[in-house]
């Protein structure tokens, strides 16, 4: 299916992330109602709740689980911000990132090849474990730049796509890129989706990279939320 039909269901889109980015991280998952959720065990020990466009009383249903416990999220994607923001508010949820998109593109536009380095004092390294595919770059003991894909259902999900501060500025997250689209490229795909952080979303529109909606983070507690697409 391409991009721009996929874009037109946006749910179904949330779905194949949040098991591409589960499927990355290890997160056990679960449906909530028509809404999926990932036990987030290695950051806050209990559930994200994740929907786009959720009605009113959805909304009312997730925001009273998330309250449930000060270490729950609930994330929305969405091209109503002031709307959820609204509703946020109006369930004593605190909306702690707004910055993030998801963002989609068509893998044919994508370099299958693997990339040379831009630089004779990195080494990458790549290798696969259940599934997920991995891609590092070394500078000696240092690692330099990181990233993962998981393949579902013919859409390549992009997770931690992550330029150290040292090795900033050198094209290596570019290259993390497509390093992970050749070795996305040895399963059947068709799409590529990610999560994007303010910084990441510059790097993926020059790639090709298109976004789709914007990303809400609330709770109950207020604490800080963590970037989805790196933390």
């Amino acid at each position: 299916m391409s991009p721009d039909a996929l874009v037109e269901d946006i749910a179904h889109l949330l779905e194949v992330w949040v098991a591409g980015w589960a499927g990355c991280r290890g997160y056990e998952k679960r449906q909530e109602g028509r809404f999926p959720a990932a036990l987030r065990a290695d950051k806050t020990g209990d559930w994200e709740y994740f929907a786009h466009d959720p009605s009113d009383e959805e909304f009312t249903t997730l925001a009273g689980k998330t309250s449930e416990a000060p270490a729950r999220i609930l994330t929305v994607l969405t091209n109503d911000v002031q709307r959820y923001k609204y509703l946020a508010e109006q369930h004593g949820l605190t909306v702690t990132s707004a910055s993030q998109t998801m963002m989609i593109v068509d893998m044919e536009t994508q370099d299958a090849e693997d990339p040379w380095l831009p630089d004779d004092d990195l080494e990458l390294a790549t290798s696969e474990s259940n599934g997920v595919h991995h891609a590092v770059v070394h500078s000696g003991e240092k690692v330099a730049a990181s990233g993962r894909v998981f393949v579902v259902d013919g859409t390549a999900v992009f997770d931690k796509i992550v330029t150290e501060p040292d090795f900033q500025r050198r094209g290596l997250g570019t290259f993390i890129m497509k390093a992970l689209a050749a070795q996305a490229f040895s399963h059947h795909v068709e799409n590529g989706l990610l999560l994007a952080s303010l910084d990441g979303q510059k790097l993926y529109s020059h790639l090709g990279w298109d976004v789709v909606c914007h990303v809400l983070m609330m709770s109950a507690s207020g604490t800080e939320g963590s970037d989805l697409s790196g933390a």
